[in-house]
């Protein structure tokens, strides 16, 4: 993984808009209807290779495929598992749902009435987990490589999801118990994040089960039983990623990518040593928006560990104010005086197309911010190696 070490390094969250023409053959895949397999294929290797150019134009350091293969970061592995059948849904009195939304119904009806999220299948388990689609991940990885042939980006990454947020997605109706459940996750999603690290790629596991399962899956819980949980959840991660370097990891967390009031979401404070008990070295963590901008504070507070490095978001995902670079800077160069600039690269809040046809940023405006955080960066970078700064 490459780091900070002559100026800050941008990259991002991992899933960016899809094309339109992509997002229609998903939905038509996802509601039983016919798909042609190599068109489908073909739609996804243009799709790559769009999103690599846009990203590298836009000034992105460390890229990704932009998950244009999948149709939600975590919901995906109903395509590439088997045991997963039945149908939920994320509505109250579900299996899941958002707590901070459900205490304001007129918006929660606003938010989650959206065909994406409506077209979207979240299956439970009702069988045996193991791995019934060993083709797919070399699919990605064999169009990523192909994407950036002759672009020679600063690194490159690939996001899965992690054992915790397809527990949390993707109910337990099978496994005699949540521990259980969580080890068949782990033991079969192990080769996806090996066969991604064996080529090369540094592997993110997505991991908004630390934070935003708080609010949607634990919300009835106490504080010390959603920690508990959380803990199994960075146990089945460390134990399934143990053959790969922590230098190849990184993590993202996350409190829901959603515009909403998360008064419910839970403090970074109380999480913070979970986290860092995880064995990816990079941690991706919201830290624009107006509910989380504040927690740099913790850092002041909590020593990052060597050999850990921050990607806090200095751009936001939800919304379509295109970020001045002046600000984009001052965000960097908190984390930067805070933990050192060599530990700080900077990235977004969240994906910009979670899940396909889901996003509240036009596509355009997307590019813009990105436009805006390379340009930040830069600024940051000319005072950060200037000052010669070294961690308060």
């Amino acid at each position: 993984m490459q780091r900070s070490t002559d100026r800050i390094l941008t990259t991002h969250t991992g899933s960016l808009p899809r094309p339109r023409s992509l997002v229609e053959l998903m939905f038509t895949r996802e509601s039983g209807g016919p798909v042609d397999a190599s068109s489908l294929e073909a739609e996804v290797r243009s799709a790559v290779n769009d999103v690599v150019s846009k990203q590298r134009d836009a000034g992105v350091d460390v890229l990704n495929d932009g998950e244009m293969s999948k149709i939600g970061y975590s919901t995906y592995v109903k395509e590439r598992l088997t045991g997963f059948g039945g149908t939920q849904t994320m509505a109250q009195g579900g299996n899941i749902g958002p707590t901070d939304l459900f205490e304001y119904p007129n918006y929660a009806q606003r938010v989650m009435g959206d065909r994406a999220i409506n077209d979207m299948k979240l299956p439970a388990c009702t069988g045996p987990i193991e791995v019934a689609d060993r083709q797919a991940v070399q699919k990605d990885i064999a169009n990523l490589k192909s994407a950036i042939a002759g672009r020679e980006p600063s690194d490159i990454f690939m996001s899965a999801a992690s054992p915790g947020v397809i527990a949390l997605f993707l109910g337990n109706e099978y496994y005699p118990s949540r521990e259980a459940y969580l080890e068949a996750i782990a033991r079969a999603m192990k080769e996806e994040y090996n066969a991604i690290a064996q080529a090369g790629i540094v592997l993110q596991l997505d991991c908004p089960d630390l934070a935003m399962g708080r609010h949607i899956q634990f919300g009835q819980a106490s504080l010390q039983e959603f920690r508990r949980q959380a803990a199994l959840n960075v146990e089945a991660l460390n134990f399934t990623v143990s053959e790969i370097p922590p230098e190849q990891l990184r993590m993202h967390l996350c409190w829901g990518n959603y515009e909403g009031p998360h008064h419910r979401d839970v403090p970074l404070r109380d999480i913070i040593d979970i986290v860092l008990s995880a064995r990816p070295s990079a941690i991706s963590l919201e830290a624009c928006n107006p509910r989380h901008e504040h927690e740099w504070q913790v850092f002041e507070e909590v020593k990052l560990p060597d050999g850990k490095v921050l990607i806090p978001g200095v751009i936001d995902s939800t919304n379509n104010y295109i970020e001045h670079p002046d600000l984009v800077a001052q965000r960097i160069e908190r984390y930067a005086q805070t933990v050192g600039r060599e530990n700080v690269m900077a990235g977004s809040d969240c994906g910009f197309g979670t899940f396909a046809g889901f996003s509240t940023v036009d596509p355009d405006i997307t590019w813009a911010k990105f436009r805006s955080m390379a340009e930040g960066a830069r600024l940051a970078s000319e005072r950060l190696w200037a000052r010669q700064l070294t961690p308060a």
